[in-house]
């Protein structure tokens, strides 16, 4: 018996979770078969066999283009973007200890959207408007956590960020209505958030970020998140650097938010389901950040999908199906955060 409460307590410190384990690579080997599908369908149809030979280099030259040319970095972004999203929600939603607490509710998103659309009405390049929607995102969060000063928890920091999200909404509308048609059309796909004709140029950066980000978040902040959620002055007690840990594991989840913007637009609701869902399938307090991750690129590879291949006529930009999937989880769970009296 000793020797068991031992284990348990030695994979309690390390974070080792059996359960989360097992949903992540759950969610991994869902993505991945999402992944083959999408790349074998669509107006040139491949058999998952030949897609896997492709992707390993024996397969034709046909298929080597279109796999790896014309679909492959599509599905990477998509990846990424949704791995992305997770992380910010799952380190925001601990943060401020709320589940509606995600970067789409705060302003985060809206910062990077209308910092973007400036850039779109003005005529700038994609360029531009990828560093606009960076700087952007990051903007809204510092103002957010400037005017909420050390209220990183609780309605107040939750009711900034919604006043916020509210005023940059309204920049945005007066912004489209300062565009001519053209412009105006090319922002209001971005502001959809769609993947269509991504490339290499967007998915290289996301990924650049990702590994420099989420080993600080797994590793630097994810221990001191689980603990944070039992209270600061437990965790000062046990020695956690209470501010520090929140304003890095802030930073970090609105520089991987802005990124994401940057490359695939607002895509709206992945970052407040996908931690929702990780925290549902593995039962356990803290952020789960690895079980999010994987599940918010299973959200998006999926959502895309479907967005591409829903209509026979025409693709729908993503942004359009996480909208309508998100908009419905959010309404049930206001109502059931509602009965259970915690909003």
């Amino acid at each position: 018996m000793t020797t068991v409460v031992k284990e348990r307590s030695i994979g309690s410190r390390v974070g080792v979770r059996p359960r989360a384990i097992a949903v992540g690579a759950g969610a991994a080997l869902a993505t991945v078969l999402v992944a083959v599908f999408s790349l074998g369908t669509g107006d040139f149809e491949i058999a998952p066999a030949d897609v896997v030979a492709t992707l390993l280099g024996t397969g034709s030259p046909a298929h080597e283009f279109i796999v790896m040319e014309l679909r492959l970095p599509r599905l990477i972004t998509a990846i990424l973007v949704g791995a992305a999203l997770a992380a910010s929600g799952a380190v925001f939603q601990s943060l401020v200890r709320n589940p509606l607490g995600s970067p789409d509710m705060l302003g985060v998103t809206n910062g990077a959207s209308t910092a973007a659309l400036a850039v779109v009405i003005l005529g700038g390049t994609s360029t531009q408007l990828s560093v606009a929607a960076v700087f952007g995102g990051l903007a809204a969060t510092l103002l957010i956590q400037l005017i909420a000063g050390r209220a990183l928890h609780g309605f107040r920091f939750i009711l900034v960020g919604i006043g916020l999200a509210a005023i940059l909404t309204g920049v945005s509308g007066y912004l489209l209505t300062r565009g001519v048609q053209m412009e105006n059309a090319r922002a209001l796909l971005w502001l959809t958030g769609s993947l269509d004709g991504r490339d290499w140029g967007q998915a290289v950066p996301m990924a650049v970020v990702l590994v420099l980000v989420l080993p600080l978040l797994l590793l630097a902040c994810g221990p001191g998140l689980r603990i944070l959620e039992m209270g600061d002055d437990s965790a000062s007690a046990l020695g956690v650097p209470v501010p520090l840990l929140r304003n890095a594991a802030l930073l970090s989840a609105a520089l991987l938010v802005s990124f994401a913007a940057a490359s695939a637009g607002p895509v709206n609701f992945v970052a407040l389901i996908a931690p929702h869902l990780a925290k549902r399938l593995t039962r356990a307090p803290g952020p789960n950040l690895i079980p999010s991750i994987a599940v918010g690129a299973l959200l998006l590879t999926g959502a895309d999908f479907i967005a591409q291949h829903l209509l026979e006529d025409r693709a729908l930009p993503v942004g359009v199906v996480t909208g309508l999937v998100g908009g419905g989880y959010l309404v049930w769970l206001l109502t059931t955060e509602r009965k259970a009296g915690r909003i």
